[in-house]
C-alpha cells in the first residue's frame, strides 16, 4: 500500500506561493513523488483536464473564485477522487456547502506539517481502497453480466434451485418448457404440477441434495400439456460455496431432437411464428434474417392471408431495435383523416372532436418499427406526408407547427400490384421506391403445397388445445382434399378451416365430413392412369395429360398408386405429381399396400 501511496498524484491550488510552496516540500520530503501546484481557479481546470490525480488539496478563498466553485467544476468534470478543502475561517454554512458537492474532509488554517501528513495519508489511503472496490465491482458487474448472456442465450432449460427446494432461477427455455407452471405462486418445486417433466427434476434435486453427488444423463420421455412427445436429456449437479457445502441444484435439459445443431443450409419446419418447410419459405427465411439487422425500409408483399404480419414480426425481432417497440396499423381501416390523425398524432382542437392531445403511431414507435400494413390504401395527400417523413424523419402533426423526430424503421405490406397502381397514377412512384429499398415476397400457399400438412397438424396442436378437444390427428383423406384445394384464402383461411373442423370433430380423427364442402369436392389433380402402359417412360414429361379428370370409378386406391409407379418408372416425385398428392402421401399408400418398387 505504501508504494502506491507514495505513487499518488496530488493537486495543491492555493493563490499564496509560500503555501504552495510549503506544502509541496513538506510531501516531497515524505516521499510522495508526484506534486502539482495551481495558483487560481483556471490553473486548476487546466490540471484536472490534462491529467488524473488521486488527491486534491485546495483553499476556500481563490482570486476570483471559490474552493466550492472549483470543487462543483471538479465534480461536474466528473473527477471523483478526494478534494480536502481548507480555510482560515472555519463556518457551517462553506463547511455544509463543500460536502455537499463532495468534500472529503473539511482543515482549518493553520495547517501545520503533521496535520498536512496525517490528513493526506488518510485520504489516500482511502482513495486506493475505494478504487479497488470500485474495480472489483466492476469486475463482478462484468462477470455477472457474462454468465447472465450465457445463461439465457443456451439452447438447453437451465434452472437453478436452493437447499430448500426453492427456484432460484430459470432462464427462457425453461419457462418456455414449463408455461404451465406459476413461478411466481409457485417457487418451491414441490408445489410444482405432478407430470412427468416436473417429476423428474424433483427427482433428481432430491437426490442431490440427500446425497450430494452428481446425477449423471439420462433420458426421459415426457408428453407436454400441449400433446408434444419430448425426449429430454437431463443432468443435475450440486451447487457449493467456497467451503464446500451444498448450497442447491442446477439442472439441465435438453431435447434431444433439437439439440442436433443444423447444418448451414438446412431446412427448417419454423421461423419465428412462420410454420412452413417449403423451399420457398427457406429463402424467404433467409432474407429474412439477412434484411433484419440492416436498418432500412422493407416493402413485403403477397396474397392475402400469406403471413405478411409474420414476416413485419421476424424483421422486427431480428433487428438491433427488437427491444423497442412494434407498432402495427392497418391502414385500410381508416377514413382519410382519420389515417392520417392515426398516423402522425393530432394536437386538441386540430380538428372537430379533437378533445385531447394523442400521439401518433409514428411518436408511439420512436426507437422501434412501424407496420403499415395494407399501404396501397393510403391516399394520395397521405402518401405525400409519408414521403416527406421518409425523406426527413420529421413529420407534424395535426394542430401543431413544429416538426418532431423520431427514429423509425418503416415495414410496409401489401397485396396488391404496385407497379400497375404506379403506372396508373394512384399510387405515387418515388413512395413506391422509398418503401421498396428491400422487397420480401411471400409466396402463395397453393405453391407451397408440400407444407400443408405441416401447417395443419399445427393449428391441430393450437386449436385442440385451445377448445379442450382430444384430437389425435388428421386423417390421411382429409389432408389429400386439402392437398388438392387451391386455398385462395391461403395460410388464414387453412387455419380457419382446422378451427371449424375441430368445433365439429367428436370422433377423435378430423375426418373429410369436418371440413366445409369447397375443400371437400376440389377439382381432383388426379390423371386418368388407364394409359397405354407401353408409354416410354421419356414420354412422361411431353405428354398432354388432362390433370383435371377423374378416375374411373372401378380403379381402387392401390391400383392407381401401382399404375402411377409402373408409369413414373418407379420415379417416386413423378408418381406423386401423377397422383396429385405429396411425396408423404404416396409413401403412406405404398406402406399401406406394402408396395415395392415395380
Amino acid at each position: 500500500m505504501d508504494n502506491k501511496i507514495y505513487s499518488s498524484k496530488i493537486l495543491i491550488v492555493d493563490d499564496e506561493d509560500s503555501i504552495r510552496q510549503t506544502f509541496s516540500i513538506f510531501l516531497k520530503a515524505e516521499g510522495y513523488k508526484f506534486i502539482k501546484t495551481a495558483s487560481n481557479y483556471d490553473e486548476a481546470i487546466d490540471a484536472v483536464r490534462e491529467s488524473e490525480y488521486d488527491l486534491i488539496i485546495s483553499d476556500i478563498v481563490l482570486t476570483g473564485y471559490s474552493g466550492t466553485d472549483l470543487l462543483k467544476e471538479i465534480r461536474d468534470l466528473g473527477v471523483i477522487c478526494p478534494v480536502v478543502m481548507i480555510t482560515g475561517f472555519p463556518n457551517l454554512k462553506t463547511a455544509a456547502k463543500s460536502i455537499r458537492y463532495g468534500a472529503y474532509d473539511y482543515i482549518s488554517k493553520p495547517v501545520n506539517k503533521e496535520n498536512l501528513l496525517h490528513f493526506t495519508r488518510h485520504a489516500l489511503e482511502h482513495w486506493h481502497v475505494t478504487k479497488k472496490t470500485r474495480l472489483l465491482q466492476q469486475e463482478n458487474e462484468k462477470y455477472r453480466r457474462y454468465l447472465d448472456t450465457i445463461f439465457h442465450s443456451v439452447g438447453d432449460a437451465i434452472i437453478t434451485v436452493d437447499s430448500q427446494m426453492n427456484v432460484v432461477q430459470l432462464n427462457g427455455k425453461a419457462k418456455q418448457w414449463l408455461y404451465y407452471v406459476d413461478f411466481e405462486k409457485f417457487q418451491n418445486l414441490l408445489h410444482w404440477p405432478v407430470d412427468t417433466l416436473c417429476h423428474a427434476f424433483i427427482d433428481d434435486v432430491r437426490k442431490i441434495l440427500q446425497g450430494g453427488q452428481e446425477v449423471r444423463k439420462h433420458i426421459i420421455e415426457c408428453t407436454t400439456p400441449d400433446h408434444v412427445t419430448k425426449m429430454l436429456s437431463i443432468n443435475a449437479s450440486p451447487l457449493r460455496d467456497e467451503n464446500n457445502e451444498l448450497q442447491g441444484v442446477v439442472i439441465v435439459a435438453r431435447d434431444m431432437e433439437t439439440s442436433k445443431t443444423p447444418e448451414r443450409g438446412q431446412s427448417r419446419s419454423s421461423f419465428h411464428r412462420f410454420v412452413d418447410s417449403s423451399p420457398a419459405m427457406q429463402r424467404v427465411y433467409g432474407l429474412i434474417e439477412n434484411i433484419g439487422k440492416v436498418d432500412t425500409s422493407v416493402l413485403v408483399t403477397g396474397e392475402s392471408g400469406t403471413g405478411k404480419e409474420l414476416a413485419a414480426e421476424a424483421l422486427h425481432a431480428e433487428s438491433s431495435r427488437r427491444n423497442r417497440p412494434l407498432i402495427k396499423m392497418d391502414c385500410a381501416s381508416f377514413s382519410e383523416n382519420l389515417l392520417e390523425s392515426e398516423l402522425f398524432g393530432h394536437r386538441k382542437g386540430a380538428f372537430t372532436g379533437a378533445d385531447r392531445d394523442r400521439a401518433g403511431r409514428l411518436l408511439q414507435a420512436d426507437g422501434g418499427t412501424l407496420f403499415l400494413d395494407e399501404i396501397g390504401e393510403i391516399s394520395p395527400r397521405t402518401q405525400l406526408f409519408l414521403l416527406r417523413f421518409l425523406q426527413e424523419k420529421t413529420f407534424t402533426p395535426l394542430g401543431l407547427d413544429e416538426s418532431i423526430h423520431v427514429d423509425v424503421r418503416i415495414i410496409a405490406a401489401s397485396n396488391v400490384d404496385f407497379q400497375k397502381m404506379v403506372q396508373a397514377g394512384k399510387f405515387r412512384e418515388d413512395l413506391y421506391y422509398r418503401l421498396k429499398v428491400i422487397e420480401i415476397h411471400l409466396p402463395p400457399l397453393r405453391e407451397r403445397a408440400d407444407s400443408i400438412p405441416l401447417l395443419a397438424n399445427h393449428f391441430l396442436i393450437t386449436f385442440r388445445k385451445q377448445l379442450g378437444k382430444n384430437i389425435a390427428s388428421i386423417s390421411d383423406q382429409a389432408l389429400e382434399c386439402m392437398l388438392r384445394y387451391s386455398w385462395p384464402g391461403n395460410v388464414r383461411e387453412l387455419k380457419h378451416v382446422i378451427e371449424r373442423a375441430c368445433v365439429l370433430c367428436q370422433d377423435g380423427v378430423l375426418q373429410v365430413k369436418h371440413l366445409p364442402l369447397e375443400v371437400q369436392t376440389a377439382s381432383t389433380r388426379e390423371i386418368e392412369l388407364a394409359v397405354p402402359l407401353t408409354l416410354a417412360p421419356t414420354d412422361f414429361s411431353t405428354s398432354p395429360l388432362d390433370l383435371a379428370r377423374p378416375m374411373p370409378p372401378y380403379q381402387s386406391e392401390e391400383e392407381k398408386l401401382r399404375k402411377a409407379l409402373r408409369y413414373a418408372n418407379n420415379n417416386r416425385a413423378k408418381a406423386a405429381k401423377l397422383l396429385g398428392v405429396s411425396r408423404s402421401t404416396l409413401y403412406r399408400w405404398m406402406e399401406r399396400y406394402q408396395l415395392t418398387e415395380e
